[in-house]
């Protein structure tokens, strides 16, 4: 099986390329996309891997995307290219959440990690809570995960400096990439457990800035609104 793996999620982005093989994945080759180029060099990126390693985009077997949380444009445009891939040439696609990636990459049997955060800015934070058998995803302000970081400890796992100062007994671990999203995926990919491309949706967490901060302008009143009853 030849699985293509994007996450544009972050502050900078990958691509990966890999071969599954039974119960065997071999990442075949990486790419790095700097921030705010992901529009202009993500299918650019796609095809130069896909010809290093002498295959097509038809060749594809399947999609994995990371869908966020994070960059709100970054998120739009993996999925929107994974969808339009998916489309033409019927190729299964698979999302998994930035956050339960980098619990997973974090993952060793001294400290099992029961959950992972990303910096939101605005002081905000995104938490991945996989202590149970539910997962659980929010946005939290600075005080609640301050207060959820202290009792998790060692077992949070963080990949930005930034936010290891606020919980700074949790593990700290490089960011996700396409390839780790790949290895968290494997027991879907061998299950075949895919998505219905036509219902994918970014996993954003909280609104945009445009529905954030979007005031309507006020309509002018009519002469017949004036008049009292």
């Amino acid at each position: 099986m030849l699985l293509l793996s994007i996450d544009t999620c972050g502050h900078n982005g990958t691509v990966a390329l890999a071969r599954l093989n039974g119960d065997r994945l071999a990442v075949l080759a990486q790419t790095d996309l700097p921030g705010k180029t992901y529009s202009a060099r993500l299918i650019p990126a796609i095809r130069e891997l896909l010809a290093a390693q002498d295959f097509t985009l038809p060749a594809l077997d399947a999609i994995v995307v990371t869908s966020g949380p994070g960059s709100f444009t970054g998120i739009r445009i993996a999925l929107s290219t994974a969808k339009g891939l998916a489309e033409a040439h019927s190729t299964p696609i698979l999302v998994v959440s930035r956050l339960a990636v980098l619990a997973h990459k974090a993952q060793n049997p001294t400290h099992p990690t029961q959950a992972a955060a990303l910096d939101a800015s605005r002081h905000e934070f995104y938490l991945g809570d996989y202590s149970g058998p539910t997962p659980r995803e929010s946005l939290l302000t600075l005080s609640h995960f301050q207060q959820l970081s202290a009792t998790l400890g060692h077992h949070l796992a963080v990949c930005e400096e930034s936010v290891l100062a606020l919980a700074p007994h949790a593990q700290l671990v490089s960011a996700p990439t396409a390839a780790d999203a790949l290895r968290f995926a494997l027991p879907r990919l061998r299950a075949r457990r895919f998505d219905d491309p036509v219902t994918l949706d970014g996993n954003y967490l909280r609104r945009s800035d445009a529905e954030i901060f979007f005031r309507p302008q006020a309509v002018a009143a009519r002469p017949s609104d004036l008049v009292e009853p």
